[in-house]
């Protein structure tokens, strides 16, 4: 039987924003410079992580240092599309080494945005570990999800990574603008609608693997009905 191709590096859906910045990517990836390869913009994302912890930490005492985490998590979206397109442009061949660590290290870089915050929160501290928890409950469904269809998904309900960032940097500048109650205050409405989300993700997802095993048992009972 032949081993099913590897589809860790092919994303089956995309946001609106993806589609629409690709052509960009496509554009850029040809004038990137040779020395820069595919794995050191994979690993530039623990650099911009410990840079958004670090300025997170000054942003207690000055709330105007979220500008600076803000950019870094913009240069973490732009290096984060980038190695993958650099990789297929040049042919590295580092598809599963960039599966793993691409995706272990946007674990680490969430991590990085909510240690921040837990700086400068002074109320609800502890929703940032439920969201930590529910937001790492979707990583999980993509993967397990990947394990059971050779499919990977992270849009769901076209919401994904890129939104995610889009969302901590607008939260940023409300925070500058509005002040840390602010924070407090939407913490916990974030909370709501990620478990909402969750719950919807979890039904789809476990309703389509369940149809998988239907159609699979129904082939499997064909086959054994001709050979006897």
């Amino acid at each position: 039987m032949k081993k099913p191709k590897f589809e860790g590096d092919k994303k089956k859906e995309k946001s609106w924003i993806d589609n629409k910045a690709q052509k960009v990517v496509d554009f850029i990836v040809p004038y990137i410079p040779k020395y820069i390869e595919t794995y050191h913009l994979t690993f530039s994302t623990i650099l911009w992580s410990l840079f958004i912890i670090v300025f997170s930490f000054f942003a207690k005492d000055n709330i105007n240092w979220l500008w600076l985490v803000s950019l870094m998590i913009l240069f973490q979206y732009i290096t984060d599309v980038l190695d993958g397109a650099v990789g297929r442009y040049r042919n590295t061949g580092l598809i599963k080494w960039g599966y793993y660590m691409d995706h272990f290290l946007d674990y680490i870089f969430l991590c990085s945005v909510l240690i921040g915050y837990s700086f400068i929160v002074e109320k609800n501290i502890y929703s940032l570990f439920f969201i930590l928890a529910l937001f790492g409950a979707f990583m999980v469904n993509s993967y397990l999800d990947f394990a059971a269809t050779n499919k990977f998904k992270i849009v769901y309900l076209n919401f994904g990574p890129t939104e995610t960032r889009i969302l901590f940097i607008v939260i940023n500048t409300l925070f500058v603008i509005f002040g840390k109650t602010y924070l407090s205050a939407i913490l916990p409405c974030i909370l709501i609608f990620s478990l909402i989300g969750l719950c919807i993700v979890v039904y789809r997802t476990q309703r389509e693997i369940w149809e998988i095993d239907m159609r699979d048992k129904r082939e499997n009972l064909k086959l054994k009905s001709k050979k006897s």
